[in-house]
């Protein structure tokens, strides 16, 4: 019934993150910034990378899948339904930007952007 592939336009590409799709279930710093459903500001960040993946490790569900000197890429899976969504950072001039999108559905009733900020309260913390 559900397709819990990982999603074959994952990754960065000089920089950039895959857009979103026009379904309001993901967010961007690299969406265009009028468009208020997917935009999300970029994660001030001036430290080390290697911070960040534990971080992220440790945020409730997730996996981290890849991670290297610039880009990380984590699932997060919900705790009933086990719904499956992909996100993915890059660290880039002072900032993290991020992409953070459900794989299944049309909605996600805000926990991707709600799972950015708490990373953006997360990583604030640790300075």
């Amino acid at each position: 019934m559900f397709d819990w592939r990982r999603p074959s336009n994952l990754g960065a590409r000089d920089g950039r993150l895959a857009p979103c799709r026009r379904t309001p279930n993901c967010v961007s710093s690299q969406a265009d910034p009028a468009d208020r459903e997917h935009f999300i500001e970029a994660i001030a960040f001036d430290g080390s990378f290697a911070d960040i993946h534990a971080v992220v490790a440790a945020m409730p569900g997730a996996t981290l899948i890849q991670a290297d000197a610039k880009y990380l890429y984590a699932e997060f899976r919900t705790p009933l339904l086990r719904f499956v969504d992909d996100l993915e950072l890059v660290h880039a001039g002072g900032v993290l930007h991020v992409r953070s999108a459900s794989r299944l559905g049309r909605r996600d009733f805000g926990v991707n952007r709600k799972r950015v900020e708490a990373l953006r309260a997360l990583i604030r913390a640790r300075r």
